[in-house]
């Protein structure tokens, strides 16, 4: 099989057999990187088979699936990563190479090394059609925010900086407070790393936005509200958190009127992200509280809807309703086809590539929990799948963190701070 330098690292292809594996590894290729979702053609040997074939071969391989008219930056960012992280050159394939191309090309331009007018005349010096990515170009020009999307792998969650391209300015959503729950210790990793993109980038927090009250993770709003002084928000409902886990930790003293933030927004409030409208669509049932962020012509979902290879988030929360979620989720669906879905966890299904960035189209086509589902068929099978979920790890640290706004305790005399655990609180059990 004849392969494509596309630069001193980076060859493409077409869908590979296994004696084009072996090949591949004979020509002295460290890593394979599968762009072709799986069941795109009943010939194509599919990824299981693929990565078993490309390891025993010796190579490394990475699974980034995209189509032509579903590539995201999350996309590039993955294929770059993979590129990146070989040892050796690298050898990408879909079924004629030209969406491994398109994402190299998309790259390119992104990151200032190639203007948006050479994509074509490279792609077809190279024979290939790239039309399709200098018109992706050209459509994510015209779009109304930036979307940075910060994935943290120790808790599967994704942190977004989402910016006005005119202003400068930008809001954080969700962000992560690192907590090693072994050890008891606290980390500023991930919260450090969006301060970096704000400043290497040169743009002003306005918000720092928390969806809902986390169960999997520390909320970093706190941290970051004192290293840029911007204000906090969350959904006014969170109240209704706080006096459900106020009872739970037996915590008296618990303020629990929402004044750990700066505003508390409710279903329909607008406000602005740089020059760009926003507005909030309260979207309860994973949690009481949840809310999403529609940003331009993206919508920040939070736990309601995942990748559409992954599903839908669990209802079953201390305050969580599958019926609501999927009232919730039906309530996202009715934005505009185009719009941009940024989802707040990737579990990495068949161990591809992190990703977060779909569209509402996609996931009315796509997500296996939506398509051909009635509202009755859908809470039972929500219902059947959460019971068979374990509590997240860290539910009882977290939210006596999250229900604060991302406030850890005071210190007690001793200087130290101690996180209250109850025993017995929730049902769940790993070992049920």
């Amino acid at each position: 099989m004849s392969v494509t330098a596309i630069s001193k690292k980076l060859w493409v292809s077409p869908q590979p057999n296994n004696d084009d594996i072996r090949s591949f590894r004979d020509q002295g290729f460290k890593t394979l990187i599968n762009n072709r979702p799986d069941h795109e053609d009943p010939s194509q040997p599919g990824t299981d088979a693929e990565r078993q074939q490309a390891q025993h071969c010796g190579m490394s391989y990475a699974f980034v699936p995209v189509t032509a008219e579903t590539i995201t930056e999350a996309d590039v960012r993955s294929f770059q990563r993979a590129v990146d992280r070989s040892e050796g050159p690298v050898v990408a394939h879909c079924q004629t190479g030209k969406r491994s191309l398109s994402l190299y090309l998309i790259g390119e331009v992104l990151d200032g090394r190639m203007s948006a007018g050479e994509v074509v005349e490279f792609g077809r010096s190279r024979g290939f059609d790239t039309a399709s990515a200098a018109a992706w170009l050209e459509k994510h020009a015209a779009r109304s925010p930036q979307v940075k999307g910060f994935f943290d792998r120790r808790t599967w969650s994704v942190q977004y900086v989402v910016s006005d391209p005119v202003t400068r300015k930008c809001a954080i959503i969700d962000p992560v407070l690192d907590f090693d729950e072994k050890s008891g210790a606290t980390g500023t990793t991930n919260a450090d790393a969006i301060l970096d993109y704000v400043r290497d980038n040169e743009l002003v927090v306005e918000w720092i936005l928390d969806t809902h009250p986390h169960a999997d993770h520390f909320s970093a709003a706190h941290y970051l509200k004192q290293k840029t002084g911007a204000r906090t928000a969350i959904g006014e409902h969170v109240v209704d958190v706080q006096k459900l886990w106020k009872g739970i930790y037996n915590w008296p003293e618990l303020a629990v009127d929402g004044s750990q933030w700066d505003r508390l927004f409710a279903h329909a409030d607008t406000f602005k992200v740089g020059s760009i409208d926003a507005k909030v669509m309260f979207s309860p049932g994973h949690t009481l509280a949840s809310i999403s962020y529609v940003i331009g012509d993206a919508a920040f979902v939070h736990d309601t809807l995942f990748m559409p290879d992954s599903g839908t988030a669990r209802a079953d929360f201390p305050g969580g309703d599958a019926r609501v979620l999927w009232r919730s989720i039906q309530d996202i669906l009715a934005l505009p086809d185009e719009t941009r879905i940024f989802t707040g966890h990737d579990y990495q299904p068949d161990g591809r590539a992190p990703r977060w960035e779909s569209t509402v189209a996609e996931q009315k086509k796509s997500n296996p929990h939506l398509v051909g589902i009635t509202e009755d068929e859908f809470v039972a099978l929500r219902t059947r799948r959460d019971s068979t979920l374990a509590m997240p790890k860290l539910i009882l640290h977290a939210l006596q963190v999250n229900i604060r706004g991302g406030r850890l305790p005071e210190p007690e005399a001793n200087g130290k701070r101690y996180l209250k655990f109850p025993l017995d609180a929730l049902q769940g059990a790993a070992w049920e």
